[in-house]
C-alpha cells in the first residue's frame, strides 16, 4: 500500500506507522529502512516508528509488567494448553492508537470530537477478505484499499517483484510462537545469531514470564515457543510428516493440523486482523489456558 500510494496509484497518505515490538528479525528492520529511504522519503511520506518497549526484555524483567505471549503449555497432567495472547494489543495496537491521537491533537485522556477521525488503511487482500473489520474506536475508520482494487496476494507479490521487493520479509516477533516450522528453519539456517537468541529465550520462559514468577504466580506447567511443547533447540522442525504430527497430537491432545505446523498460524500478527485477545482462551484449574 505504501508503494502504491507513493506511485500515485492510490491517494498519497499523510503518514505510515510501524509498530515496533523491539524484537523483529533483522531482515524486517533492514527492509523498513529501505522502504523509507527508497519509496516513502522520495514521495514525501513520513514513516513513524512507535513502540511501548521491547517484548523480549519485558518478558525476562521481573520488575516490568508483561502482556503475555501465546506460549504453548504442557500442563502437569501432560495435556496441552496455551497462555493468553495480549502482546498484539500492548505492543502494536496501543502505540498506534497513541500516535494517532497525537496526530489528531487529542492525546489520552482527551475526548475526541465525533467529527475528528483518521482514515486508516489496512493491507488485507481479497484472499483474506473475511479478516477485514471495522476499527473499535470512532476516531479511526478502517479502509481496505487492496480489496477495493480487487488485488489478491498473488497480485501484491507481482507488484512487489516489479519494484525489486519480492523478498519482503514477514513482520512478526523473532520468537513468535505462531511461527511454523518453515520459519523456524529459516531463522536457524540463515541467521545463527538470531537462532541462538530464540533458543535462549525459549529456555528462559520455561516457567513463565519473570514478573509472574517474582510475584509468586509461578506457572503450573511448562511453557514453550514451539507447538510440540519440546525445547526449541530440540523441537522437530525438519519436515515433520503428517503421521509423526498426528502421533504427537494424540499424545498432547492438540488439534492443530500439519499445515499449520509447517506454515504457521495463517492469521499472523496484523494489529487489526489477528487471532486476537477477543478470542483468547479461558483459564482452567491449573491457572493455564486451554
Amino acid at each position: 500500500m505504501l508503494a502504491l500510494s507513493a506511485a500515485g496509484v492510490l491517494p498519497k497518505v499523510d503518514y505510515a506507522i510501524f509498530a515496533d515490538t523491539g524484537w523483529e528479525p533483522r531482515a524486517v528492520y533492514e527492509h523498513l529502512d529501505r522502504l523509507e529511504r527508497e519509496i516513502a522519503a522520495p514521495a514525501g511520506i513520513p514513516v513513524l516508528r512507535v513502540s511501548t518497549g521491547n517484548i523480549r526484555d519485558d518478558a525476562l524483567d521481573p520488575h516490568h509488567r508483561f502482556a503475555s505471549m501465546p506460549l504453548y503449555i504442557l500442563n502437569r497432567d501432560g495435556k496441552a494448553g496455551m497462555t493468553r495472547r495480549q502482546c498484539t494489543g500492548e505492543y502494536k495496537i496501543k502505540p498506534i492508537k497513541k500516535q494517532v491521537r497525537a496526530l489528531l491533537g487529542y492525546p489520552y485522556p482527551a475526548r475526541i470530537p465525533r467529527e475528528v477521525f483518521v482514515e486508516q488503511w489496512v493491507g488485507i487482500s481479497t484472499d483474506e477478505f473475511h479478516r477485514a473489520k471495522d476499527a473499535d474506536v470512532k476516531y479511526m475508520r478502517n479502509r481496505h484499499p487492496l480489496i477495493d482494487l480487487g488485488w489478491s496476494r498473488t497480485d501484491c507479490i507481482r507488484y512487489l517483484s516489479s519494484l525489486d521487493l519480492a523478498d519482503t520479509p514477514k513482520s512478526s516477533c523473532l520468537g513468535c510462537p505462531f511461527h511454523g516450522n518453515a520459519q523456524w528453519r529459516h531463522i536457524r539456517d540463515t541467521s545463527p545469531e538470531e537462532w541462538a537468541d530464540v533458543v535462549e529465550f525459549d529456555a528462559a520462559i520455561r516457567q513463565g514470564n519473570a514478573r509472574a514468577n517474582a510475584s509468586g504466580k509461578r506457572l503450573l506447567g511448562q511453557a514453550f515457543l514451539h507447538r510440540s511443547r519440546i525445547p526449541l533447540g530440540e523441537a522437530p522442525i525438519d519436515h515433520v510428516t503428517a503421521a509423526e504430527w498426528a502421533a504427537l497430537q494424540q499424545e498432547l491432545g492438540d488439534d492443530e493440523d500439519a499445515t499449520t505446523l509447517e506454515e504457521g498460524v495463517t492469521d499472523g500478527c496484523s494489529p487489526w486482523a489477528c487471532r486476537g485477545e477477543a478470542d483468547a482462551p479461558t483459564r482452567n484449574d491449573f491457572g493455564l489456558a486451554t
